[in-house]
Formats: structure tokens, C-alpha cells, sequence
């Protein structure tokens, strides 16, 4: 199922229709109302759609502008500019195979979007600088905690600086271009785009919670094996999962919240993996084990929990491995004072 965000239906049913962004809201209100219990926000506002005689989706595959890819599209072809080159990570299958997972930061004149690569379409990295064109083609696009992001499997292809194809000036990331860096002693309510380069210093159980598999939401069980989505009625759930970690870089610590994605990322396993330990409590418990004392850079917002009275941080992005030296660097030290300063380190460690 193709998803595409209320706030973005609305803009676009402002636009091509003339009534006011006002009176769009309203009426879904009203057909919430209408409604009650039966649809969604984003099922109300498609109904709106339809009752103006407004189609959402001019295009679903094929060559498409950043701004117009959702998640749920097939078959997409998309050209841009990279912007950021994130390393090549490996992880275990289910199988006790090894893969490999890499991404990629690309905006074109419209928005900008993670690209993420897969197993051998990681080999591509190594060719890839900053600022080269690159040309997707045949990717699937997933959704992360709202956001689209392009997926390239084997069956996908990276044309790095393919001829012919031109980007002019780029809407860089807006992520990226607002993300400050700052110290968890300093964090406050409704910081948001803030990032963390801290320690693991507790892992608790990885939680998996029933989703609808059409309109990714929470289901309700009812009966032993029955599940029923608000939306679309009875269904055979999913699985997604969370994980809360505390961080801690030597200013203070703050509980985090890891979603599916992120969780991937920092177990290094795939989803396959991960749903393959959902009753296999010793190997969940041996893989929060192995992120202890783990350093990791991560991004996202800072929230209150009303409940316990306390903040937390909500996890949109993260790199497992950051690269010490680099990092080394942004907190000032200097090229030539790095090399002494990680021998030192490794001296401490023997």
C-alpha cells in the first residue's frame, strides 16, 4: 500500500482544488465523525480526495523527484546528488550468513532521501564521492518513522555519474543542515533534530508489538489468535519492535528509544533476523549484551514522558560505527595529535 502523509493530501488537495487548507481539515473532521472507529486520518482525507475529483498518485513507478517518492512505491528510478556516504556495516543472518548494508544521502531539487544499499549493491560505495551524480533504478521505497526511504536489493542498479544526466542546485538535507550536536546534560523538551555521540551503558528486552500489515498501525487482539485493525478489519498482524537503551556521554545519561529500523542498525541484523528471535529470549539477550559499552552517534528528539517525568530521546537516525578519528576532529583535536592520542587509548586497553 502506497502511504502517503494527511499533511502532504492536504497540501496537494489545497492546490489542485482551491479550498481552503481550513475547510479540508473540517471536512475530515467531519468524516472522522462520520465515521467513528472505522478509518483512519489518512483514509479520511483519500475520501476527501475522491469526493473532490482529485487523484493523490499522478505516478507510482518509474522516474520520479525526490518530493513526489512514498513509501509502498515499486520500480522507482530517481537521479540526485549525494550528499553524505555512510560506511559499509556487516551483519549475521538468521542463517549464520554474513551480509552487508550501506547508505547514502542524495537530494535533488526538490527534497532530499536516505538511499540504502544491500548486499553487493554496497560495493558501489567505494565509487561514490560527495557531490557525484548517482542514478537509481528499479529501487522499493519503505517507510522510516515517517519518512521514505529508497531500497536497492539485486535486482536493483547505481549508475554513478551516468551520462547525460544533469542536477542543478539541490535542496540539501534538511535533517542533516539542522542537526546540532549537543551534550545530553544540556538536552530539554521539544529539542529536536539533536544529535549524540555517546556510550551504551544499559540495554533493556527488545518488545514486539502487532501491527496491520496495510496501514502500519496498532491492532487489537481479540480472541487468542484474532486481530482486528480499526481500519481494516480482521487481519494477520506483523511484527514490529522496539528497544530502550540508556546513553551516556560523560555529562549525563538519557533513556533512548530504538525503532524497528534503528534496532537493525545497531544489532547490525537485518529484520528477518531479528523476527527470527522474537521467541528466542537467550539470543535477544545475548545481542543487548554485545551493544554495551558500544559507542554510537545517533539523531532525533528530545521528548517528556509524562508518566515517569523524565526525558527521553526518540531515535530517527543512527551510525553504529562512528569513525574515531573523524569524530576526534569535530571535537578539535587535530590530525596530527589523533594517531598519539588512539595509541594511547590501545595502551590503556592491553
Amino acid at each position: 500500500m502506497i502511504r502517503m502523509p494527511v499533511e502532504k493530501i492536504i497540501e496537494k488537495l489545497k492546490d489542485a482544488s482551491g479550498v481552503s487548507e481550513e475547510e479540508i481539515r473540517g471536512r475530515i473532521r467531519a468524516k472522522l465523525d462520520e465515521l467513528a472507529g472505522l478509518i483512519s486520518e489518512e483514509g479520511a482525507a483519500h475520501i476527501i480526495a475522491n469526493d473532490l475529483g482529485i487523484k493523490l498518485f499522478d505516478q507510482t513507478t518509474g522516474r520520479l523527484k525526490i518530493t513526489n517518492i512514498l513509501a509502498g512505491m515499486r520500480a522507482v528510478e530517481m537521479v540526485g546528488k549525494v550528499q553524505t556516504i555512510y560506511p559499509v556495516k556487516e551483519f549475521t543472518r538468521k542463517d549464520g550468513a554474513t551480509g552487508k548494508v550501506a547508505s547514502l544521502w542524495v537530494a535533488d531539487d526538490t527534497a532530499s532521501m536516505r538511499v540504502t544499499l544491500w548486499g553487493d549493491q554496497t560495493d558501489n560505495v567505494s565509487s561514490v564521492k560527495e557531490g557525484d551524480t548517482v542514478k537509481v533504478v528499479g529501487a522499493y521505497v519503505k517507510d522510516n518513522n515517517g519518512r521514505a526511504e529508497l531500497h536497492l536489493n539485486d535486482k536493483s542498479e547505481l549508475i554513478v555519474n551516468p551520462e547525460g544526466e544533469e542536477v542543478g542546485e539541490v535542496k540539501t538535507q534538511a535533517v542533516k543542515a539542522a542537526v546540532t550536536r549537543t551534550k545530553i546534560v544540556d538536552l530539554s523538551e521539544g529539542m529536536s533534530r539533536v544529535e549524540l555521540l555517546a556510550t551504551i551503558v544499559q540495554t533493556f528486552d527488545v518488545r514486539f508489538f502487532e501491527m496491520c500489515p496495510d496501514c502500519k498501525k496498532r491492532v487489537r487482539q481479540r480472541g487468542e489468535d484474532s486481530f482486528v485493525c480499526d481500519e481494516h478489519g480482521t487481519v494477520k498482524p506483523y511484527y514490529s519492535y522496539v528497544l530502550n537503551a540508556f546513553l551516556d556521554d560523560g555529562s549525563d545519561a538519557i533513556r533512548a528509544v530504538f525503532w524497528a529500523n534503528q534496532v537493525q542498525s545497531l544489532l547490525g541484523k537485518e529484520d528477518e533476523a531479528v523476527q527470527g528471535m522474537r521467541e528466542d529470549s537467550e539470543k535477544l539477550e545475548e545481542l543487548k549484551q554485545s551493544v554495551l559499552g558500544k559507542i554510537v552517534k545517533v539523531g532525533g528528539a528530545v521528548k517528556k514522558n509524562q508518566m515517569f517525568d523524565r526525558l527521553e530521546f526518540n531515535v530517527f537516525e543512527i551510525d553504529a560505527n562512528p569513525d574515531p578519528i573523524k569524530e576526534m576532529e569535530a571535537m578539535g583535536v587535530s590530525k596530527q595529535e589523533v594517531p598519539s592520542i588512539m595509541e594511547l587509548e590501545g595502551e590503556s586497553n592491553e
